[in-house]
């Protein structure tokens, strides 16, 4: 084993916890039996690591079959880094037509075209999903393995899950993906998180939705003494109106976990007792940032319980319509000063 590959080897064993470890090594294959029998879990990792390089160097392995383990484990545990979606436009006519061979084909030639010294792998996952994975070089250095980008891709379908690219890198995959899946051009989704799964099922609308029901109408206001039994069924039909509203914004049953959504305002300062902020021209600029370890969940039991009003206000609920976490909120009224525009996302 070179250098690279042994550093490569020591980066991953730290990535991967021990208890995980030895399926993974199962998964991989490249361990005969006598040598999977002689791994010690119940030692410390750095012993575990001398173990696995002193392996690796008996069977002759190298960068090329060691990010095949670094793919088995990207692949099973992929909540360890920021996805970003991204979405292709404008297809072509054979675009549905396009399969993993001529998907693999056609990226891999495109992309080494743009980029001279390039590492891509490609393997296809149990639930249809084309996993890509990139080590990036340039025209005087060879592919840097311990910087990776990941790209998972649905075929048949526009979206595209990224994670580990920089502002230098981003140009040159939309091209080689564009190119390969037919299509003629592709677009930040404005969706984000560290939840793959997640940030697909809600793009891809992967989960119960609820759709409009006619409401029950509360009975009228009056100021004749009720039974104790009208008023129980009275807040009964008022909370199945705030449950059946929140589950049309959200969703019903298990939601996908976001955990942030971001808001960034550019609009004008509206506050006739404060004319020094009213009249600027400058738009009032700010950021609003919602996070929780289920954010979805939490937005549709705050309209639910009555903590918030229903009907949920459209820029809550534009984030499950829209799949997407990140907006751009700005006035369209049609002057500087004017109080009758409203804000748009």
């Amino acid at each position: 084993m070179d250098d690279s590959a042994k550093r490569l080897l020591q980066r991953l064993m730290r990535r991967i916890p021990t208890p995980t470890l030895r399926s993974a090594l199962e998964k991989w294959g490249r361990l005969t039996t006598e040598q999977q029998k002689s791994m010690d879990f119940t030692q410390s990792k750095w012993a575990l690591t001398e173990r696995l390089l002193g392996i690796c160097e008996e069977n002759e392995l190298a960068v090329k079959q060691l990010t095949d383990l670094e793919m088995i484990h990207v692949i099973d545990n992929p909540d360890q880094g920021m996805w970003y979606a991204f979405q292709l436009m404008d297809p072509e006519d054979d675009a549905k037509s396009v399969d993993l061979t001529q998907f693999k084909e056609q990226f891999k030639s495109h992309l080494r075209e743009l980029v001279r010294n390039v590492s891509i792998k490609m393997k296809k996952h149990t639930d249809e999903a084309v996993w890509i994975r990139i080590a990036w070089g340039d025209t005087f250095s060879r592919p840097n393995h311990l910087k990776p980008t990941y790209i998972v891709h649905y075929l048949q379908t526009p979206y595209v899950f990224v994670t580990s690219i920089t502002s230098k890198q981003k140009p040159l995959l939309s091209q080689a993906l564009v190119l390969s899946t037919r299509y003629q051009a592709i677009k930040d989704a404005n969706l984000s998180g560290r939840k793959l799964t997640a940030i697909r099922d809600l793009l891809m609308k992967k989960y119960q939705q609820v759709f409009p029901t006619k409401y029950p109408i509360p009975p009228p206001e009056n100021n004749q003494t009720i039974s104790n039994q009208h008023i129980e069924k009275e807040q009964a039909e008022l909370a199945a109106n705030r449950l059946q509203m929140a589950c049309e914004a959200f969703g019903g049953g298990m939601l996908p976990q976001l955990q942030s959504a971001v808001y960034k305002l550019e609009t004008k300062f509206r506050d006739h007792s404060n004319k020094t902020m009213t009249e600027r021209e400058e738009p009032f600029r700010c950021v609003v940032k919602f996070t929780s370890t289920n954010l979805l969940e939490s937005f549709r039991h705050c309209a639910s319980s009555g903590i918030a009003s229903t009907p949920v206000t459209p820029l809550l609920s534009c984030i499950p319509l829209k799949g997407r976490n990140y907006f751009l909120i700005t006035d369209n009224g049609p002057g500087p000063s004017s109080q009758r525009g409203q804000p748009q996302v």
